[in-house]
């Protein structure tokens, strides 16, 4: 089964929601768990989401990757504005996290459409050439 790209971003900002809530009740809001999970949430969207949509996945990465970090950032301060700058300091704080996690779910997906249209080229030429021309 192959997600469709807004299967794989759906998927992946629900998947860091629970990571986030996870974190938050569990291990005190540990950013480190969170990233870990951010890694393996954003290759798993690169594995499962259908070839033609594969470069998807590391543009939802770092959306998902801030809608649960928004569970673990803190209050941060009183209202609305307190809670933004809370998330704001900690995309700052873990940009590491959200640049390697995201770089690496592009390196996933590159490899995959390689793969595949390597693939795809292999089966063409095993077909033999139709010397009309036609495909």
């Amino acid at each position: 089964m192959r997600l469709t790209a807004l299967g794989s971003g759906l998927l992946t900002v629900t998947v860091m929601l629970a990571v986030g809530g996870l974190c938050a009740l569990l291990l005190d809001g540990s950013a480190t768990a969170y990233g870990v999970g951010f890694v393996l949430a954003g290759l798993a969207s690169a594995l499962w989401v259908r070839p033609a949509d594969v470069f998807t996945a590391p543009v939802a990465a770092p959306i998902a990757y801030a809608c649960g970090l928004a569970l673990i950032s803190g209050g941060g301060g009183e209202g609305f504005g307190g809670r933004v700058m809370a998330l704001v300091t900690a995309l700052a704080v873990n940009a590491g996290w959200v640049w390697g996690g995201t770089l690496l779910t592009g390196l996933a997906a590159l490899v995959r459409r390689v793969t595949l249209t390597a693939a795809r080229r292999r089966a063409r030429r095993a077909g033999g050439p139709k010397g009309d021309g036609s495909r």
